[in-house]
């Protein structure tokens, strides 16, 4: 058998010169089961057209499946957050920060309690002489001049 207008309309087709009717010949063609040996490798290529349009076919509950996919989205409110809880991150890391001071300076106190302190400035002995006494000795005298009684008017003249 002649397969030579089969092999022209192939080559259209690769060319993509062929009209719909020309491509159903293709297709009613290699949905035979005899196909020679040489267009066999095209034999798959129009068969499976053939059984993808049986395949795809939709269902009858697929416009509800549709429907209900987009009807079941609901629009998200936004919250509104306030500067207080935009701020209560660094709230509790404050809170966190103090708590370490805290606990840091009472464990440092009870470990330096048991060893002797240092003498601090209130407790150093003041100089018993120098100019600083004389100021404090100036002092004295005015807050004491003070105290004393008051003079007493003299007599008067006739």
């Amino acid at each position: 058998m002649d397969y030579k207008y089969i092999s022209q309309l192939l080559e259209r087709y690769w060319r993509c010169e062929t009209s719909l009717e020309e491509e159903e010949i293709l297709r009613a063609f290699f949905s035979q089961k005899d196909v020679p040996a040489e267009l066999a490798s095209f034999k798959p290529l129009f068969a499976y057209e053939q059984e993808e349009t049986k395949a795809d076919v939709l269902g009858d509950d697929f416009d509800a499946k549709v429907l209900g996919k987009i009807e079941g989205d609901k629009p998200v409110k936004a919250r509104v957050i306030t500067m207080r809880q935009r701020m209560m991150p660094l709230f509790r890391a404050a809170a966190v920060v103090a708590i370490l001071l805290t606990l840091g300076n009472a464990i440092q106190g009870a470990f330096t309690a048991d060893e002797p302190q240092t003498q601090s400035v209130a407790n150093v002995q003041k100089p018993k002489d120098g100019p600083s006494v004389a100021k404090v000795d100036s002092a004295n005298h005015i807050t004491d001049s003070a105290t004393v009684t008051p003079l007493q008017p003299t007599a008067s003249v006739k």
